[in-house]
């Protein structure tokens, strides 16, 4: 199955916290999965409805968006975020504590594209 995506999603794991926006607004611990620069995932242990603005706090950064989809699994609730336009993140602004890009798992040959 190909990905679809613009950008590549490296894999990732780390505490972060989250700012729930709206009429009831939340502060909330996450645990980031994966992230690219124009957006993320995290898992929460509550949902968020899609469109509803968020907040990540990625080490110094802050990095508001909007939540584009909010998955259930045994776990928690998985809430992709798209980042506001002209907000991108990078490694120089924040690295999580675990941090893999699954194109260095391809064998030897295989390029990045």
């Amino acid at each position: 199955m190909n990905d679809r995506r613009a950008e590549p999603r490296l894999l990732c794991s780390d505490l972060i916290k989250v700012r729930l926006e709206g009429a009831h607004p939340a502060d909330v611990m996450g645990n980031l999965e994966d992230i690219s620069p124009s957006g993320a995932c995290v898992q929460l242990e509550q949902p968020v409805s899609p469109g509803a603005g968020i907040r990540l706090t990625l080490g110094r950064h802050k990095f508001r968006g909007r939540v584009k989809y909010c998955v259930y699994d045994d776990i928690g609730y998985y809430v992709g975020v798209e980042f506001e336009p002209g907000k991108k993140w990078s490694r120089a602004l924040y690295t999580p504590k675990h941090l893999l890009d699954p194109r260095d798992l391809l064998e030897p040959g295989n390029s990045k594209e």
